[in-house]
């Protein structure tokens, strides 16, 4: 399987963001980047009216939009059966053949290798000592007191791409 490294922090912490501009730079030493983000919101990038959106919603368990752009697959999950989605059956449902690295936004509490987001002016609490999988700290801060893991600065999203590139290259 593909290798994939976790951004894993609190909700405006900056994942996103750090995310946003690291794929192009990952993109610029000829990577090919999958994505795996997970959300707490209900989402539906259809749009009501249109002939994907009505064919959705006649009653398919999955529906798969094709153009020459792109192509968007829709699991449609019954009521009774919705739960949190795991992080290896989204992963599965990459095409793993056309991807070098998955990163992951999200998925905080699955155990896989992650780099931390933390934002120290946002009284969250530090996810790394209850997570061994954690291999970096990615702060707009100073490391903490007693912290032995690498320091990424968020604000540098060279600094974290280098750091990622290397993980990659040691795997």
């Amino acid at each position: 399987m593909t290798p994939i490294i976790g951004f894993a922090g609190y909700s405006g912490s900056g994942k996103t963001t750090l995310l946003e501009q690291l794929i192009p730079l990952l993109k610029q030493q000829g990577l090919r980047i999958g994505l795996v983000k997970h959300s707490h919101h209900c989402i539906d990038p259809d749009t009501p009216g249109k002939d994907s959106y009505r064919l959705r919603h006649a009653g398919c368990a999955q529906t798969l939009m094709a153009t020459k752009e792109r192509h968007m697959l829709y699991f449609e999950y019954p009521e009774e059966e919705r739960e949190e989605p795991e992080l290896q059956a989204c992963l599965q449902q990459l095409d793993h053949s056309q991807l070098d690295l998955v990163l992951v936004e999200g998925f905080r509490d699955e155990k896989f290798t992650k780099i931390e987001i933390h934002r120290p002016s946002y009284g969250k609490p530090l996810l790394y000592p209850n997570d061994g999988g954690i291999i970096a700290f990615a702060t707009d801060g100073n490391k903490p007191e007693g912290c032995t893991l690498p320091l990424l600065n968020i604000n540098h999203p060279e600094e974290v791409a280098k750091f990622v590139v290397s993980w990659l290259k040691a795997q």
